[in-house]
């Protein structure tokens, strides 16, 4: 923009911001639709119970087969990005996304819709890394931080809208029609995705923007792999928090007297807040800086989950928002600092890198912290996830040097 702006040619401003409204707009689209086609099989799982005649360990391994291929194959889709163009991984991922849910409405066996359902996980493997880097590459500086918290948010978004979508269809229609136009949405976004994305030019290897404001300060601000590492490993913390928390909640709630459908109240109110914590946090972060709202996200989600345990059913309901703001506000704040401490060119696959850290991680903690539990019991078990939170604090330390002076 200021480059454009310096040489006298208000059209290369515009197309700039055409770009970058152009960027945000199909990256959040994408997010929400991949959200939503990840949490839709949540709505789904009873009704495949009662079609196929199948147990609880088979439901199981059909969510494990779209979200464990999501997560393994995202490092793959960031390096074919790099060679055939993001615009177009995105498109086909999304367009083998909707063509897996067309498959699974066609289902007449089990193993079609596992394997719908892997071929669908395959496709929104593209979404994560290649639409964050989509953003990052359109908005630079601490643009990009609110850019990417306001794409986070969307996946939110797409996580309550999609799955309501189909929850209202299955009032009128049968599951398998449903699916069906959920897959038929996917392919018509993967075209819209295909011909809207801006051709943005490939970014070379250099030093980010945010160096040479850092070299001008007398710090280093340069990229860093063990500033990335440290960044990753504060990612994988807060994820294993965040889905600990969320594994003993109702099990707390029960022990104050709540019932099931206050337990379903209480975790609406936990996302609810997460989605807002999603766009708050990341307008926070480009203000007062990375290290600071972690500071402040990471302690008061501390405190809000000890404070969890001894209040009453109504307080606690009260409190549960606030959770959910910091509980989730911190992951926009990271996924924000990772174009600072990479090779622009790095950018799409390092991506690829952080979300299948965090991701797994998230699917892992909570069998750990189940074994936690079952020793310890409930209460305690969630005063050793609180204490999760403390682990961040020496992390952010050691990262502070090693992010630019503007970003810290």
């Amino acid at each position: 923009m200021s480059t454009a702006a310096a040489s006298g040619q208000p059209g290369d401003a515009v197309a700039t911001r055409a770009d970058e409204r152009r960027a945000i707009g199909v990256s959040s689209g994408a997010h929400a639709l991949h959200d939503g086609y990840t949490d839709l099989i949540y709505v789904m799982l009873p009704l495949w119970q009662a079609e196929f005649g199948i147990g609880y360990a088979a439901l199981g391994l059909l969510r494990t087969c779209y979200s464990g291929a999501m997560a393994g194959f995202q490092i793959p889709s960031a390096l074919l990005a790099e060679r055939l163009g993001l615009p177009l991984v995105l498109a086909v991922g999304t367009a083998l996304s909707g063509i897996g849910y067309l498959i699974a409405g066609a289902s007449i066996g089990f193993w079609t819709l596992v394997a719908a359902l892997l071929i669908g996980g395959l496709g929104s493997s593209t979404q994560h890394p290649l639409a964050s880097a989509l953003v990052a590459r359109a908005f630079a500086g601490p643009r990009s931080m609110k850019a990417l918290g306001t794409y986070n948010f969307a996946g939110d978004i797409g996580k309550m809208s999609v799955p309501a979508a189909a929850s209202l269809m299955l009032v009128l229609l049968p599951w398998q029609p449903v699916l069906s136009i959920m897959g038929l949405v996917g392919i018509s976004t993967a075209v819209a995705i295909f011909w809207l994305a801006p051709r943005l030019p490939a970014e070379a290897a250099g030093a980010p923007a945010g160096e040479a404001e850092a070299a001008a300060s007398g710090t280093s601000g340069r990229p860093s792999r063990f500033g990335f590492s440290v960044l990753l490993s504060i990612g994988m913390v807060d994820s294993a928090t965040r889905m600990g928390f969320l594994i003993f909640l109702p099990f707390i709630l029960i022990a104050k007297g709540a019932s099931l459908p206050t337990v379903g109240l209480a975790l609406t109110l936990v996302f609810a807040g997460g989605a807002v914590g999603k766009l708050v946090c990341a307008f926070i972060g480009a203000r007062i800086g990375v290290i600071a709202t972690v500071c402040l996200t990471e302690g008061l989600t501390m405190a809000g989950i000890l404070a969890l345990l001894p209040l009453p059913l109504e307080a606690a309901l009260i409190v549960l928002p606030v959770i959910g703001i910091m509980l989730n506000g911190t992951s926009s704040v990271l996924y924000g600092s990772v174009p600072e401490l990479v090779e622009p060119a790095q950018r799409t696959r390092m991506f690829g890198i952080f979300y299948t850290g965090t991701i797994g991680s998230g699917a892992i903690s909570p069998a750990l912290y189940g074994l936690v539990g079952d020793s310890v019991g409930v209460p305690s078990a969630l005063m050793a996830v609180a204490g999760m939170c403390l682990l961040t604090l020496p992390l952010v330390l050691v990262l502070r040097p090693m992010l630019p002076a503007s970003s810290r």
